[in-house]
């Protein structure tokens, strides 16, 4: 088996080859154990008002009453979630697990044309919508099945101070767009309406869809990948196992910036943590970098997640360096390659190693992660296959290439999901008869298991026959000093087919481009070496912050054809 498996032989001491996911017979099974276990402990916070497990136990069960006793949705219903980071967002969210409902993720951010193709795609009956979005919706939801809309504003959990948020939001920063939406239902309403029904107990099993969470917006029209109860579970289970005793149960405190509508903070923060007692700090709006840092100074907290770009903001905000870092034992780095420069950065700073998994929305997202060992530092790896999983790097054709031999990473494992809703032919392009996942990754294995990636299909740069991966490129760049980030991708050339071309944010004003082509000059061979750079204020963005390579290609696409 180690042959097939090599990293088995690497795991960290006390992390099991296998998990049980009979261990739980739903997701609802995994709260009601929580919500039991940890009564009085705090479980979320956001703006400094907090829920414990035995509140949020009260709440969701409520809005679960009101969704199946007065909205009369039942199980297998579609639920859009339209929030950001907010105390109401874990209420709707276990609520309509324990209706049995679907739960429907939706960027808050998303155009109207976006936000359409997702409720109808889903066949969504019901959304709760924060006000700050709800103009989105009203100028689709006639074109949609949503029959039930339920309204909040950011302030509506967080007592008096909660008018003044509202309040000044609406008036002061108008950031709330007048919306017309006259059969919309207030969540504290509805929150209270649902005290006159009984808290439904649906049959719930592995088999059932808990979440249509929607992934490809960026590479063509958004697909839900039903996850089910089984998929999440597994995750859940395979992550905490290899945390080990890492993780102490009712004694963390971790810091939520990615938002939960997003795969990676949904099952690493919420359900992770969640089963182990774990206290949220919500983080509503984490652009506001120095309102973050503001908020990371007023409380001690061990743990945080967060994609590349959201470290390298946080090290570069004023004030960062004097936040108490003494508790913090696990910072987890994933939904885009971690760069080797920000990585030891944060080290140096924090005194806490920046650990690197990998994952995808269609694997729950969790396939692989470092080992959580003392003295671990930052390795350049994605990690090992975590408990029940299998790596394979596969060719064009399917079959399995050699330790070393760089190719498709393929992920098979219990988190896997069912397949994108409504959308065989999709699914299978992706999903294999025997389990596996391609997930357009190219990546290769060493002899101990260890998964590096090398780049996206799709962003791999072809140079003069010779392949050029932009994390390569990126991984170089933002050693320079006086760059703050750097995007890399390849553009035509009559000569070689592509060129590379650098978009870079400076942190030093007077860098130049002759100072950064020097630069790569020392460091990168002559084919790799960027042609074309371009500096810029700011560079596209995913709603976690991930960096849109295919953005920045399709701009200079537009002004050709232009």
């Amino acid at each position: 088996m180690s042959n097939l498996h090599p990293w088995l032989s690497h795991y960290p001491d006390g992390v099991p080859a296998e998990i049980d996911i009979n261990q739980y017979t739903s997701v609802v099974a995994v709260l009601e154990e929580a919500f039991e276990r940890y009564r009085q402990r705090i479980a979320f916070s956001n703006f400094g008002q907090s829920l414990s497990y035995g509140d949020i136990d009260t709440l969701s069960g409520k809005f679960a009453a009101y969704l199946t006793g007065e909205l009369k949705l039942s199980k297998g219903d579609r639920i859009a979630i339209m929030l950001p980071n907010v105390l109401q967002y874990p209420i709707a969210l276990f609520g309509a697990l324990r209706a049995g409902l679907v739960v429907v993720n939706t960027n808050p951010m998303y155009t109207a044309r976006e936000l359409k193709h997702q409720l109808v795609d889903a066949d969504a009956q019901a959304i709760v919508v924060l006000d700050n979005f709800a103009s989105t919706l009203q100028q689709v939801v006639a074109e949609t099945s949503v029959k039930h809309i339920i309204t909040t504003g950011i302030g509506d959990l967080l007592g008096a101070k909660g008018a003044l948020i509202n309040f000044a939001l609406k008036h002061v920063k108008k950031m709330v767009p007048p919306y017309q939406l006259p059969h919309a239902v207030r969540f504290k309403s509805a929150l209270a309406a649902g005290t006159n029904y009984a808290l439904p107990k649906p049959t719930v099993t592995h088999g059932d869809i808990a979440f249509l969470q929607y992934t490809g917006g960026t590479t063509g029209v958004a697909k839900g990948a039903m996850l089910t109860h089984a998929n999440m579970i597994a995750n859940m289970l395979q992550a905490g196992a290899w945390f080990g005793a890492k993780i102490k149960p009712g004694e963390e405190t971790i810091i939520t910036a990615l938002p939960l509508y997003h795969i990676f903070a949904l099952t690493c923060n919420c359900f992770i943590f969640l089963r182990f007692g774990g206290r949220s700090i919500l983080i509503t709006n984490p652009r506001d970098m120095a309102g973050f840092v503001k908020e990371l100074g007023k409380i001690r907290f061990t743990a945080i997640t967060g994609v590349n770009t959201l470290f390298n903001g946080l090290l570069n905000t004023p004030g960062f360096d004097q936040v108490d870092f003494s508790s913090l034992r696990m910072s987890f780095g994933g939904g885009m390659a971690v760069q080797r420069a920000v990585a030891e950065k944060w080290e140096k700073v924090t005194g806490c190693a920046l650990i690197e998994g990998y994952g995808m929305t269609e694997s729950s997202p969790v396939a692989t992660i470092n080992p959580l060992v003392d003295g671990a530092h930052f390795s350049g790896s994605i990690g090992l296959p975590i408990p029940s999983t299998a790596i394979s790097i596969q060719d064009e054709d399917g079959r399995q290439l050699g330790i070393g031999e760089v190719g498709e990473i393929c992920i098979q494992g219990p988190q896997v999901m069912k397949g994108y809703w409504n959308q065989p032919g999709e699914t299978d392009k992706v999903l294999s008869s025997d389990g596996w996942l391609r997930t357009g990754d190219i990546g290769r294995m060493d002899d101990a298991g260890f998964v590096y990636i090398v780049d996206r299909k799709k962003d791999m740069i072809l140079v003069s026959g010779f392949n050029v991966y932009p994390n390569e490129i990126e991984d170089t760049v933002m050693k320079h000093p006086g760059v703050a980030e750097v995007a890399a991708v390849g553009v035509p050339d009559e000569h070689s087919g592509e060129v590379v071309k650098l978009f870079v944010v400076r942190k030093d004003p007077n860098l130049t481009v002759e100072q950064l082509k020097e630069f790569c000059r020392e460091n990168l061979t002559g084919y790799k070496r960027p042609k074309v750079i371009e500096f810029r204020d700011a560079l596209p963005k995913s709603n976690v912050g991930k960096i849109l390579r295919r953005e920045l290609r399709d701009e200079k696409k537009q002004a050709v054809a232009g």
